[in-house]
């Protein structure tokens, strides 16, 4: 059921209490104030709070995906469900919906400002940090993986995989992708996803990507709506083209889906050799809890597609996904693996609220949507619990949340206070976070940095820099050390709770 009026109008009080905040502006005096406290609220986590798109489209480029004019008003009001977004008709009344359109046309009319350069240096709290601009030009990019000490390959949700090479000198991006990548279906929060080489890439060659397939129309006759699903493959590559493609999992054609959000789709490695990789919930929340279907959860098979025989569900009925390794993830855009333990850590995001951190362990339920920390993106109630017995806590949540995506260990030698520490990027809060982990808690978080763009992926290199993928810009940046901060102490001291 929807959240009551007075629930619904906190909910927007408090967003522009903290958007206030942050700024450090004095309050808003503007016609639209109003309409933006609604637009932080209900729509920025998705449109961005600058309205230049992010897990939806840009509001204030021109292209109205879904139509313009009147089409707007009725958008939201009834939703658009294949994109994943819910109607607001019930949560907010007429004039403030209208006031909401009018808002977004009027951002929509100015010329934004455009963003400043990017920094040469960012301060933290142990160490000054050199900005480089490693590859710019791109187009969503996604993901990042390194097969050498020298050269990288980058995704594009679009459907290109690009090549830098000279990546410690003079990073140079190839001019033209990789060729024979397998056709992806570029749509709402689908594309080409991960990249990631094998562990033992010197020696076998081999790069896996994730990315959303669509069926063909003959598998998908009958159904109005084109239908797509993650999918994990590894292939090589050779004269600047992709060979040797294997397709490791695929979902049934019957649990392909029409929903445009949620593919989850990063890969992780375990120093046993297992591939994990996550399946977001597609837009169809209650399909995370039931093992007979691929979505909302963690998989784990070997790295040519076959299933490890200790899988937790390997035994079940016959149509259960022997693949699965956790369910009750709602849409994990984070994989890493704890450079000690050897076990793999997620991020996932919430509804709007209750982004987490996890530890992914064999048959564990994290519990979507039985439990969570946040609210549907409409103010409407997913849950009243926030826990359960038999279902997992996350090891941290972010409430409000940043859209987690991306996540890596951090283990090199020129950041030594920071070594094993969690680095998570965020989309709309356009961040990237360190968390201090100790003893499985998260004991102290740092932001490195914030509004630099959005945060898709982050990675330790070879060279011991973060290397972060941004959308808006679409550029990649390699943060490295430049010189320890006078007077600071060690990474892990003033603690702080382990909820924030």
């Amino acid at each position: 059921m929807p959240n009551p009026p007075s629930l619904r109008a906190f909910a927007i009080a408090l967003a522009a209490l903290a958007h206030s905040a942050t700024s450090q502006a004095a309050p808003d005096a503007s016609p639209h104030a109003a309409a933006k406290a609604i637009y932080a609220a209900s729509c920025a986590s998705c449109h961005g709070k600058d309205l230049h798109g992010g897990g939806a489209s840009s509001l204030a480029d021109g292209l109205w995906q879904f139509g313009g004019g009147g089409q707007i008003r009725r958008n939201i009001m009834f939703g658009i469900p294949e994109a994943g977004m819910p109607a607001y008709g019930e949560q907010l009344s007429d004039p403030e919906i209208r006031q909401l359109v009018a808002y977004i046309h009027d951002a929509h009319d100015q010329a934004q400002i455009p963003r400043p350069e990017l920094p040469e240096v960012i301060s933290t709290r142990d160490y000054d940090l050199s900005l480089t601009p490693v590859a710019k030009g791109l187009t969503v990019p996604w993901a990042i993986t390194f097969l050498d000490h020298d050269t990288a390959l980058i995704t594009e949700r679009g459907g290109s995989l690009r090549l830098v090479e000279n990546l410690q000198h003079n990073p140079t991006l190839h001019a033209q992708p990789i060729a024979d990548i397998p056709a992806v279906i570029a749509a709402g929060q689908g594309g080409l996803l991960d990249v990631v080489a094998d562990p033992d890439y010197a020696q076998n060659q081999w790069v896996y990507l994730t990315y959303s397939h669509g069926l063909p129309k003959d598998v998908a006759e009958g159904s109005s709506k084109p239908r797509r699903m993650t999918r994990v493959v590894r292939g090589r590559i050779r004269d600047h083209a992709w060979v040797d493609h294997e397709i490791l999992w695929e979902a049934r054609p019957q649990d392909y889906s029409g929903s445009r959000v949620h593919f989850g789709g990063r890969i992780a490695f375990s120093p046993e050799g297992h591939l994990y990789f996550s399946v977001g919930d597609r837009g169809g929340m209650n399909r995370a809890q039931k093992l007979t279907q691929p979505s909302g959860k963690i998989h784990r098979i070997h790295p040519d597609g076959s299933i490890p025989e200790d899988n937790p569900f390997v035994t079940a009925e016959k149509d259960v996904y022997p693949s699965i390794y956790t369910l009750g993830n709602r849409n994990p855009q984070g994989l890493a693996t704890h450079p000690v333990t050897g076990e793999i850590w997620e991020t996932e995001h919430g509804p709007q609220g209750g982004d987490e951190v996890n530890r992914v362990i064999a048959g564990a339920n994290y519990g979507w949507p039985l439990i969570s920390y946040g609210i549907n993106y409409n103010g409407a109630t997913v849950t009243e619990r926030t826990a359960q017995e038999g279902l997992q806590q996350p090891i941290w949540y972010w409430n409000p949340s940043i859209a987690a995506c991306g996540l890596t260990f951090y283990q090199g030698d020129p950041l030594p206070r920071w070594r094993n520490n969690l680095f998570a990027g965020g989309l709309s809060y356009e961040t990237l976070m360190r968390l201090v982990v100790v003893d499985n808690r998260v004991i102290h978080q740092e932001e490195i940095f914030k509004n630099l763009g959005r945060v898709r992926d982050v990675q330790t290199g070879p060279d011991g820099a973060l290397y972060v993928v941004l959308n808006s810009p679409d550029t990649v940046i390699r943060l490295s050390h430049q010189a320890t901060r006078a007077g600071s102490g060690d990474g892990n001291a003033q603690p702080t709770p382990a909820r924030p």
